[in-house]
């Protein structure tokens, strides 16, 4: 078992992504004593070894009931709270407040049915955060099922590795991303291929987004963001730099009122052409917010001194170059619905 997993290497080829973010980018907020910060540490173990248990004598019309409160109890032991915003529909409620006793949860979609989740990638705590919403699969970095305390979860959840390093296996996770959608399951991916520390990102790479047209999946973009006790958005869960997952969740396990912001915006169909997809959810997700290093990514796209790299895909396309682009602005109307999930 390992228990500082470091990142994986930049240089393994020319397409994989890096992000500039480090320990530079990481703020400092309110924290919990050392005793707190222990209490928590205890809460999450036991969330872990119970859930095989209470999963397995659950009924399987009860399990997504019980998945989703595990999921938020574990944000709760975490020190976050969860904040649900749902775009996607109108209501009369000038509110927008909508509370678990008076209305149906929010979902990503009805069970049994597939949907592509697309989201940027921040730290390992999205997983938690994208659980606590509705229960779902994702795509993950390989060595995830090897860390102390989220491997058995990624079991659990039944992750979809993706080695990074290894270019040519790409394809392959693209058609178990398929399979798993065609067959209702509901998956979520970072298209950025790496994370980054909440206030920068990455440009969403487009061949992920094969397998939502090949098995004709709608996609919900997810825009996921942290916040400190005073609303300011903060970095403390960038899983970025030199980051290991004891030094990473040390750092989260020390913070006082964090939240989750979770918003749903409108869903995407896929139509035919995974990169024209790919921006229409990078700019669903990102609207006009500028990445906080200027460009989207810290490396060429696909340009390997005098040879062009084909873009990594099922199908093989004409290779492309991608140059930093400034996106169309999106209009937004006022969030239209509101889930709150206190710790």
């Amino acid at each position: 078992m390992v228990f500082d997993a470091p990142p994986a290497q930049a240089t393994a080829h020319s397409w994989m992504p890096s992000s500039p973010c480090g320990a530079g980018c990481i703020d400092s907020i309110d924290e919990v004593g050392t005793g707190r910060m222990i209490g928590r540490l205890f809460g999450v173990a036991g969330l872990l070894v119970s859930f095989p248990v209470m999963n397995l004598v659950t009924p399987q019309s009860k399990r997504e009931q019980l998945q989703r409160g595990y999921a938020r109890k574990l944000l709760g032991c975490l020190g976050m709270e969860l904040r649900i915003v749902d775009r996607r529909v109108d209501t009369t409620d000038e509110s927008g407040v909508v509370g678990e006793g008076n209305a149906a949860p929010v979902v990503y979609g009805p069970a049994g049915t597939g949907v592509m989740v697309v989201v940027g990638h921040i730290g390992w705590t999205d997983i938690v955060a994208l659980a606590a919403v509705q229960p779902l699969g994702f795509v993950a970095r390989a060595d995830m099922v090897d860390w102390p305390v989220l491997g058995k979860l990624a079991t659990l959840m039944r992750v979809i590795p993706i080695e990074r390093e290894k270019l040519r296996a790409l394809p392959g996770v693209v058609a178990q991303v398929g399979a798993r959608l065609a067959a209702g399951d509901r998956i979520a991916v970072f298209p950025e291929g790496t994370t980054w520390c909440g206030r920068a990102y990455g440009s969403m790479r487009p061949a992920l987004f094969q397998a939502a047209i090949d098995t004709e999946t709608p996609v919900q973009p997810v825009r996921l963001r942290y916040l400190d006790r005073h609303g300011a958005q903060c970095t403390v869960p960038g899983f970025v730099g030199e980051d290991t997952f004891a030094s990473s969740a040390r750092r989260v396990l020390r913070s006082r009122g964090m939240v989750a912001e979770v918003v749903l915006e409108r869903v995407e169909q896929p139509g035919t052409d995974r990169r024209e997809l790919a921006r229409r959810c990078e700019a669903a997700v990102r609207g006009t917010e500028l990445s906080r290093h200027g460009l989207r990514d810290a490396t060429l796209w696909i340009e390997a001194g005098k040879t062009r790299v084909q873009d990594p895909s099922v199908a093989a396309d004409a290779p492309e170059v991608r140059r930093p682009r400034r996106l169309r602005p999106v209009l937004r109307g006022r969030d239209r619905r509101v889930d709150v999930a206190a710790e």
